[in-house]
């Protein structure tokens, strides 16, 4: 029965309903106060909803019964420095978006991250915004707070891409206290372009004890190399901003 519920509570939370999944689990709770899992899970529900001191105690109670439990201890060294929150309306990418696929996805680590006070209240999975207006593409919430930018090489690619009418969306890969990669996914090419990748569509696997000026790695025209320099990387027949 709790195996159903839990569930459910896992569902609901996936979808946002923070309120719904908090019930299900105070609903376990019931039949089983010291349940671990369900106890984190409620916490979160509470977080989401913007009730801090609920969901700092529900976290204390969670590691009194489990002081080694990895995600209470993350949970709890986010939120202890907090001193109050606002309801959060950010939105999760759908878990089968996160499937890495060649040419049209790609993690970035972030330059210049955001304050503790910024990162713990951000989650894995958080659906967070590009800015493409300066010289570095900045990423920030839904709510406009800044996160971090990305690095020079990878901006300028993807500002020159986005003039080209190319779409993205970004999500938070990881985060590792100021240590915050994003996950980037291609979802709209414009009219004329199908033959361009957005990212490098091959990697290369160093054999062991193989000197790396051995080994060759296969260029194609049709793709944005993203180790070369950008101004090797215009595919033949475009103009720097993009225009055949």
């Amino acid at each position: 029965m709790n195996s159903n519920l839990a569930q459910q509570a896992i569902d609901n939370a996936i979808s946002g309903d923070w309120k719904k999944a908090s019930g299900i689990n105070i609903q376990i709770l019931a039949n089983n106060p010291d349940d671990v899992e369900a106890l984190i899970r409620l916490a979160k529900c509470y977080f989401e909803l913007g009730n801090l001191v609920p969901a700092k105690k529900t976290i204390q109670k969670a590691l009194k019964i489990d002081p080694y439990n990895l995600l209470a201890n993350k949970c709890y060294s986010k939120w202890k420095i907090l001193k109050s929150i606002t309801k959060r309306d950010s939105k999760k990418l759908p878990v089968e978006m996160f499937l890495e696929e060649p040419g049209k996805t790609k993690i970035i680590h972030l330059i210049h991250p955001c304050d503790k006070d910024v990162t713990s209240l951000l989650n894995c999975g958080e659906m967070v915004n590009a800015n493409y207006s300066g010289r570095r593409v900045s990423i920030a919430t839904s709510s406009g707070k800044y996160i971090g930018k990305i690095p020079d090489d990878l901006s300028l690619k993807l500002r020159r891409l986005n003039r080209m009418g190319f779409v993205y969306i970004y999500a938070i890969k990881s985060i590792d206290n100021n240590d915050i990669h994003v996950f980037v996914r291609e979802i709209e090419k414009p009219e004329g372009y199908s033959d361009i990748a957005s990212f490098s569509t091959e990697k290369i696997d160093y054999t062991p004890y193989t000197p790396p000026e051995m080994l060759h790695e296969k260029t194609t025209i049709t793709s944005f190399n993203d180790e070369a320099d950008d101004t090797n990387t215009i595919p033949v027949g475009l103009t720097e901003d993009g225009e055949r």
